[in-house]
């Protein structure tokens, strides 16, 4: 995997650190503090951003393009732990309880990332309560997310699997759930535990009975039945 990145540059906006999640509520006042000290890095696609048991040492934020957390043994399979979009960040647990990085981050796109180095990372933490907060938010979140998952893994066949993570990954828009990022065959076979025919499989069968349509380049759930209804129908 490519892991060249070019020489960063310094200077996000205000306007721009509005725009991201983790710095919602956070005064201008500390932002201004945070534009000083964060600097915007740019990757080509395939690149890995971070690579698990290195040193945590800095905070990453995407601006834009697409990311994959992943894990692999030394036979080279791997498992996706999840897949990350603009607004999304990442490293902070290193930065937090000091331990080397848990998972490899690989670029699935070009990437835009602000990066905050681990001592300027701290430091803002230690001036702003928001900015805490939003990450205590995103840890429970995260925490959340993998205890569903391991529900799904041991309640859901791979029909109720492939439901789930195609409805988690939809948003509403105009009353439907649709998913606008482009996800992989592999990808989803890499997160549910199963085999990338398999997948193919299911989606098929799950196309053809109405569950989603694709339409101009996204993804349209149609079927509101939960994940584990879909299981059950098989049964």
């Amino acid at each position: 995997m490519n892991t060249q990145v070019e020489q960063p540059r310094r200077g996000p906006s205000l306007t721009l650190l509005h725009s991201i999640p983790i710095f919602a509520g956070v005064p201008d006042s500390q932002l201004e503090q945070i534009a000083k000290v964060a600097f915007h890095r740019r990757v080509a696609r395939q690149t890995t951003i971070v690579r698990a048991g290195d040193s945590t040492d800095s905070l990453y934020v995407l601006i834009s393009g697409g990311a994959k957390v992943l894990n692999s043994d030394e036979e080279g399979r791997e498992v996706i732990l999840t897949l990350l979009g603009p607004g999304e960040f990442f490293g902070e647990m290193g930065l937090i309880d000091g331990s080397p990085r848990s998972a490899d981050v690989v670029a699935t796109e070009a990437c835009e990332l602000l990066v905050i180095t681990k001592g300027d990372f701290k430091r803002c933490l230690a001036e702003n309560f928001d900015l805490c907060l939003n990450i205590m938010k995103s840890l429970v979140q995260r925490l959340r997310e993998a205890d569903r998952n391991i529900e799904s893994l041991a309640l859901l066949d791979v029909y109720g699997r492939v439901a789930k993570l195609l409805l988690d990954f939809s948003e509403e828009e105009r009353g439907q759930r649709v998913i606008r990022r482009r996800v992989t065959k592999q990808d989803i076979a890499k997160m549910i535990g199963a085999s990338r025919e398999m997948v193919s499989r299911v989606m098929k069968d799950l196309e053809n009975r109405g569950y989603f349509r694709v339409e101009e380049g996204r993804t349209v759930i149609l079927d509101k039945r939960s994940p584990a209804s879909i299981s059950a129908q098989r049964s």
